[in-house]
């Protein structure tokens, strides 16, 4: 480990596990350092994970001289919904009176996955990730992994894995079907998670990184790091 802590690269900084648990430290030397996001840990246990998402960070893998890391990150800044805003465009809503489409919360964890390797080229959901994500299930009664998926039949066709925290749901990874026929299916499953959350009594949805057009076609807004975490231990009942 000293090693990895002597040679990892300047712009990513080491995040204990001790530090993740003592509110008035991450206040004082990571919260306030609006220089420095990015953290890393070689630690893939579930309360480590638990512990990083309670704080308000996000993370990723990479890999750094053949080392899996765990990338935590707390964000500059975070696109939340607030569902009073939810934007359902036309096409979304032919669909939706077309077809009775409704979301599945909760039954298909490894076939969603399968469906995010297959869309996306530069996958950081790595199958430690997932095993990590898995060991979460039952250490944490404010905390749950759940998986979200949209079919038409048998196929499917739309999904996101992310989790539960309090009165907040977080988005992690998703995929939607690219073939012409599933157009608009992709953004049918985020209007029907976002209706699902607001009648289940969420707060709002944390969609994390605010640069993808797609968050503030839905209702999204920006938030500052601190405007963030005032509402995010407000609403995770922290």
């Amino acid at each position: 480990m000293h090693n990895l802590i002597d040679t990892i690269q300047l712009g990513i900084y080491h995040l204990p596990y001790d530090l993740l648990s003592d509110r008035a430290l991450l206040t004082e030397k990571i919260y306030s350092d609006m220089r420095k996001n990015y953290y890393w840990s070689e630690d893939f246990t579930p309360e480590y994970y638990i512990a990083q998402a309670k704080a308000g960070f996000i993370a990723v893998t990479d890999s750094f001289e053949e080392n899996d890391l765990l990338l935590p990150e707390i964000q500059f800044s975070y696109a939340l919904l607030d569902f009073r805003d939810l934007h359902i465009n036309r096409k979304v809503q032919k669909l939706l009176r077309k077809k009775p489409l409704h979301i599945e919360i909760d039954t298909a964890l490894d076939a969603v996955v399968q469906g995010i390797e297959l869309t996306h080229r530069n996958n950081w959901l790595t199958p430690r990730y997932l095993k990590m994500l898995k060991e979460t299930e039952g250490k944490d009664g404010n905390f749950k992994v759940i998986s979200v998926s949209l079919s038409d039949g048998e196929k499917l066709v739309a999904g996101e894995i992310g989790y539960i925290i309090g009165r907040t749901y977080t988005s992690l990874s998703g995929f939607s079907c690219k073939e012409k026929p599933y157009n608009h299916y992709g953004t049918a499953q985020l209007v029907l998670l976002a209706q699902h959350l607001e009648s289940e009594g969420f707060a709002f949805w944390n969609l994390g990184q605010p640069y993808m057009d797609y968050k503030f076609a839905l209702g999204a807004k920006i938030y500052e790091r601190g405007e963030f975490l005032k509402r995010w231990f407000e609403a995770t009942g922290q």
